[in-house]
């Protein structure tokens, strides 16, 4: 992302917050809005061009968010932990706040990635009829223990390498990010985490989009969507990571926009 980033501020966990956001596109007032929903160490700047790219693509207009804790958005406060519940909270709780500080009255498409991609599939679950419809890449809806494993080599990575400044070029506070979700997906109580039940009460169509070389996730994830979520369509990538906005960034805004464009009716629906 290159543009300018605009705050909007909100309520939460009893003080206020301030979420980093850049619109994409806003002239193209009639056309479908997206709001991409980062990973769990993600941001608006860690998306770089792909959602400008997705827009212009498609003629859609987006909206691109740092949760708290990410980003330029407030960091987490020091005494901080997050809990089993978290990706609950920011789909029942900072979604829709952030949404209406910012006036959006439409239902809008939600393209997340990881983390973003779960969160995005709760809300939808939550407001069902506030959602045009999601495209989401390689989700999580429950926890695997090539997941537990990967984050473990993360979290050693950000301790004895580069990788805490590298996350520094992404994030104003780049402990507050790492150590909000390393630490929840490290603990222990969170290895029953599962938003299987959830999914029934989707009635948006899905995208879920998984890379077979995904080194945080296997195919049981998009399938376990499929098997639940009526009309979901799974769309597999070979030679394709965990990140498959940019492992295969053609394909996936190919196949994104020929799908929000063949469900547009849901996405001019009343909120």
């Amino acid at each position: 992302m290159s543009g300018r980033s605009e705050f909007a501020a909100i309520a939460w966990q009893g003080r206020p917050v301030h979420v980093e956001y850049q619109w994409i596109a806003p002239e193209r007032d009639t056309a479908p809005l997206v709001v991409f929903l980062h990973e769990g160490l993600g941001s608006v700047a860690m998306w770089r061009d792909f959602p400008q790219r997705l827009c212009d693509a498609g003629g859609l207009r987006g909206l691109v968010f740092s949760r708290p804790g990410y980003g330029r958005s407030t960091p987490r406060a020091p005494d901080e932990t997050w809990g089993v519940d978290f990706m609950h909270r920011q789909a029942r709780e900072v979604l829709p706040a952030f949404l209406d500080a910012l006036d959006i009255e439409e239902s809008p498409w939600l393209f997340g990635h990881s983390d973003g991609a779960s969160i995005a599939l709760l809300y939808a679950s939550m407001f069902p009829h506030k959602v045009g419809g999601l495209v989401v890449l390689a989700p999580h809806i429950f926890v695997e223990d090539m997941t537990i494993r990967s984050i473990v080599i993360a979290r050693d990575a950000y301790e004895h390498t580069d990788l805490r400044k590298k996350l520094s070029r992404y994030h104003d506070d780049p402990d507050s990010a790492f150590g909000g979700w390393s630490r929840i997906w490290l603990d222990p109580a969170f290895r029953t985490w599962s938003i299987e039940a959830e999914l029934a009460h989707v009635r948006a169509p899905v995208l879920a989009v998984q890379g077979l070389d995904d080194e945080y996730g296997t195919l049981a994830q998009v399938h376990g969507i499929a098997a639940v979520v009526s009309g979901a369509r799974v769309l597999q990538l070979p030679h394709c990571g965990h990140s498959p906005h940019r492992d295969c960034a053609d394909v996936v805004i190919a196949q994104s926009v020929a799908f929000m464009h063949r469900h547009a009716h849901g996405g001019q629906s009343g909120r």
